[in-house]
């Protein structure tokens, strides 16, 4: 399988750190940074919510410079579409972690 790559052409990285739990329905990934880290370019196929586990302010910078200034709050659950294209995500925090919960939904509907 080709490694999957953006318009420009560089290559796409995991949504997340690390998956914690999946089916048919959903995805839940784990998503840590370091303070003043980064989330490699990666790409949404799946709406999804985000659920900050740690307080702070990041920001998701788009290829073509789009920027969306982030502030986490634990608690605050914000669900999204699925992608607006490849994007990095920056931990702005220079001396706190980044942690929160990411859940694609990758299937909707009730099952008989």
């Amino acid at each position: 399988m080709p490694e999957a790559t953006s318009i420009s052409g560089k290559p796409l990285g995991p949504i997340g750190t690390r998956v914690l739990f999946e089916n048919e329905h959903i995805r839940v990934w784990s998503v840590e940074l370091p303070p003043g880290g980064h989330q490699p370019l990666h790409e949404h196929h799946h709406p999804y919510l985000i659920v900050p586990i740690s307080e702070g302010k990041s920001v998701m910078r788009w290829e073509d410079g789009r920027e969306r200034q982030l502030v986490d709050v634990p608690g605050d659950i914000k669900y999204r579409e699925a992608s607006g294209g490849p994007h990095e995500l920056f931990n702005l925090e220079a001396n706190t972690k980044m942690h929160t919960v990411l859940v694609e939904i990758k299937a909707a509907g009730m099952t008989t």
